[in-house]
């Protein structure tokens, strides 16, 4: 590990206009200015190899109650430069070590009129730049309400947008491809019909945000370290192609409640003229702190299955009893309740799932559905709440985690808190003992419906405090986090490498709803895999749902070869083999790929990509030298053209590869796969097609 943290003029230019800071980035790619315009309204501006890519934009803060908010009538007080650089391991990811570098500007702003003091800090690395307001302590300014954050990315022109629309409650959408004078008209359908909060503006979008100039540069727009905050949208005035920051208001409208000394979160800004180089940033961790876990052993990378996907095709059901009226009369015991003859997580079919992960090497099995409530609250009352702790009649807790245990498997624990976070948070300290009394390491945690007891909205900062209190807490017990419906990620993984997984965003689970378009999977990565890993759930290998379930017609719009491409492409320490055991029995040389793939990484090497069509990575099993290369298509069909120079010189391997078939089609022949293997060294090149929705996935396994 190396630190470097020293003061250098040498490594700044200073613009000679007063109140104005040049800030370049360590190879000079970047340059940021600051300045103060004539009311002392804060400005800055970010060039990219001589290119503005933002132009001179605002900042500041609108405040509550407050006669005078944060947006002008600043002066420079002082300015501190500084560079940084060190390397650090993460406790897993997509790379053994990731170097943190940067060159930083910290100004000093004085209100006239109020004597109030904020300080704006950016960071410029040489993949993007990083800024946050922090509030030191002082006495006219303690507590505060925020209004609004006035947070501006003034756009150099009408670029080429990847979007979801504007929502305070949920990032499970498809992605619209448009230019960003469009999002308006293509969004008032939409809006209006599936936006939670109709008080948000049809221009407002969700971050990450994936842009592309028509020149060919990559912007991304995001947020990093979001804690104690609200989270951010933003909204486009597209008269001026200009983005403000739109913070999540909470049941009362608010948007944070603030005490000094505080800051805000980093507000992200990545650029590139190579796709690749986006995917391949790691500026969104190293914009947050490192771990506050000092023993880390117990957190464990994992490859799992589960009682879920029979349950979300609608096969089998959550509840033990559809006999609700007998439920609801107090019947706690069961002991007249009529089983509904479906209930997945009942003991035999969780040994099957047992069974199942121990024979293919896998490490646990996810059981939804386990514990009592699921009958009422699906019957009765979205209000309803879980104890977390008492199972239904059919699921043996303490037989089920003996025969798993004897089969070298873990079990992985759901909560659901039904949106009712209070009483998730007074009964945590229970259900986390529980699972360590019952050899339950993992939780997947789901927040449905509207938050209790106000009716806040998902990603206001009320909510993101109980997200961050929920993981803090689980680390405490030695708990892996899965959280779903949840705020999006922000790099928090690497403070907290306990959460190891997240969903916040459209996931497998809308192949069983309708279907999602068949190029999401070459956008999650631009987008919502910026702030960390996904608990995706790929593996689908039956995409007919009817099979499964004859009263749901929908189709998964995905190929065989692309489920598997799945496992490299779309980063997670956490990854599901979603589907049932029977399909995988169906196809036992492609689910082999599943049980080869790793889950954890030395290496990895983004060959191509561009978003909304095609993605090709290559990854190095850690503590091997073995790799597995992933390519997820759009809807055109495409050759694409690799290399294995990734490899090491002098070594031989076999690559056995699994790809579409010549006819194969998301839609019309999603079965069709072939598998060949061929010797490969690093000087060895390939050319295959991927059809539409499909993709291919290599296990390159080096010869003994």
């Amino acid at each position: 590990m190396k630190n470097l943290f020293f003061a250098s003029l040498i490594l700044f230019a200073f613009s000679s206009l007063a109140n104005a800071q040049q800030l370049k980035s360590p190879e000079g790619k970047f340059v940021m200015e600051f300045s103060l315009q004539n009311d002392g309204t804060p400005t800055y501006n970010l060039k990219y190899k001589n290119k503005e890519v933002v132009k001179t934009s605002k900042l500041g803060l609108e405040l509550k109650d407050d006669k005078k908010s944060l947006l002008n009538d600043f002066t420079v007080v002082d300015t501190k430069t500084s560079t940084f650089d060190e390397t650090w391991k993460p406790v897993w990811g997509e790379v053994d070590n990731i170097r943190n570098h940067y060159n930083e500007l910290a100004v000093t702003l004085n209100q006239k009129g109020t004597d109030r003091q904020i300080v704006i800090r950016f960071r410029l690395f040489d993949d993007g730049l990083g800024f946050r307001y922090e509030f030191p302590a002082q006495k006219n300014l303690t507590y505060f309400v925020i209004k609004e954050e006035r947070t501006q990315f003034a756009m150099a022109g009408d670029h080429t947008a990847f979007w979801i629309p504007g929502d305070y409650d949920t990032q499970e959408y498809d992605y619209t491809k448009s230019k960003l004078s469009e999002i308006r008209g293509l969004s008032e359908k939409a809006y209006t019909a599936n936006v939670s909060q109709k008080n948000f503006s049809p221009t407002g979008v969700q971050t990450s945000l994936m842009l592309k100039t028509n020149d060919g540069i990559y912007i991304n727009l995001h947020e990093a370290a979001l804690i104690n905050y609200s989270c951010m949208h933003l909204n486009l005035d597209d008269k001026n192609m200009i983005f403000e920051s739109w913070l999540t208001p909470d049941a009362k409208g608010d948007k944070g409640y603030m005490q000094a000394p505080s800051h805000s979160p980093w507000r992200t800004i990545m650029v590139s003229d190579n796709a690749t180089e986006i995917l391949s940033s790691k500026m969104t961790l190293n914009l947050n702190d490192p771990s506050k876990i000092d023993d880390t052993s117990w957190i464990k990378p994992v490859k799992y299955v589960g009682v879920w996907w029979e349950m979300i095709t609608g096969k089998s059901s959550w509840s033990y009893t559809n006999d609700f009226p007998t439920v609801q009369l107090g019947v706690s015991d069961f002991s007249k309740a009529k089983p509904s003859g479906t209930h997945g997580a009942n003991n035999a079919n969780v040994k099957k799932y047992i069974d199942f992960a121990a024979a293919n090497g896998f490490d646990a099995v996810l059981v939804e559905g386990w514990n009592e409530g699921w009958e009422d609250w699906f019957g009765h009352s979205k209000d309803y709440v879980f104890d977390f702790v008492t199972p239904y009649p059919d699921f043996d807790v303490k037989g089920l985690h003996e025969y798993a245990k004897s089969k070298g498997i873990k079990i992985i624990m759901h909560h659901e808190t039904s949106g009712s976070v209070r009483n998730y948070e007074r009964h945590m300290d229970k259900a986390y003992q529980f699972m360590k009394d019952n050899g339950y390491d993992a939780v997947k945690s789901g927040y449905v419906g509207d938050i209790l007891p106000r009716g806040e909205n998902h990603y206001d900062q009320w909510i993101v405090n109980h997200y961050q209190y929920a993981i803090e807490k689980a680390a405490d017990y030695k708990i892996m986090v899965n959280a779903h419906e949840a705020v999006r990620p922000t790099g928090i993984c690497r403070t907290y490498p306990n959460l190891i997984g997240n969903e916040a965003a459209r996931g497998t689970e809308y192949q069983a709803f309708g279907g999602s378009k068949p190029n999401h999977v070459t956008v999650l990565p631009f987008t919502r895999l910026i702030g960390g890993p996904m608990d995706y759930t790929p593996g689908i290998f039956e995409m007919d749902i009817s099979k499964m379930n004859p009263d749901n017609k929908s189709h998964v719009n995905s190929t065989i070869a692309n489920q598997l491409a799945l496992y490299v492409t779309m980063y997670s320490p956490l990854q599901m083999a979603a589907d049932t055991p029977d399909n995988y029995n169906r196809f036992p040389d492609a689910f082999q790929f599943i049980k080869d793939v790793a889950v954890d990484w030395s290496e990895s090497k983004y060959i191509e990509a561009e978003p909304g069509d095609f993605i090709t990575v290559a990854r190095k099993a850690k503590g091997t030298n073995n790799w597995f290369v992933g390519n997820v298509n759009g809807e055109t069909p495409r050759t694409s053209n690799i290399d294995f120079s990734f490899l090491e010189k002098g070594k031989k391997y076999t690559a056995t590869i699994y790809a579409d078939a010549k006819d194969a089609h998301y839609k019309t022949n999603p079965q069709a796969y072939t598998i060949r293997k061929i010797a490969v060294t690093n000087k060895s090149k390939l050319s295959q097609l991927s059809a539409p929705g499909g993709g291919y996935a290599i296990s390159v396994i080096e010869t003994k």
